[in-house]
């Protein structure tokens, strides 16, 4: 059975989630990942324009420690290093896809009956 929520809960629930999303280079990431990609830095760091190395590293090592992103380590040398989403982090893809079909709804001009 589920858990069951209260207005307060449900809305401390998702601002706790909406935080481990939060900044600007975190939702790049995932959808650079998305679809079972497995990158290495050096790809993911080409793909996203304007992003320096350092905030590349700080926002993966967050992501990995809020478990949305795995980092694999292949043992040779030199090392080779791979980002890919953990499942959980896979699971996030219907999520910002029903957001982005939310947000386009409001770009196609349903404001709603006001």
């Amino acid at each position: 059975m589920g858990k069951e929520w209260t207005p307060a809960t449900a809305a401390f629930a998702v601002e706790q989630a909406l935080k481990i999303l939060e900044g600007k280079w975190k939702l790049l990431i995932l959808f650079h990942l998305f679809g079972g990609k497995v990158l290495r830095f050096s790809e993911l760091e080409r793909a996203i324009t304007g992003i320096t190395q350092k905030m590349l590293i700080q926002q993966l090592r967050q992501m990995e420690s809020d478990g949305i992103v795995r980092r694999i380590v292949h043992p040779q040398v030199p090392p080779k290093v791979e980002y890919g989403l953990t499942d959980w982090g896979q699971s996030l893809c219907p999520v910002l896809d029903a957001l982005l079909k939310w947000a386009d709804l409001r770009a196609d001009g349903c404001e709603g009956d006001a």
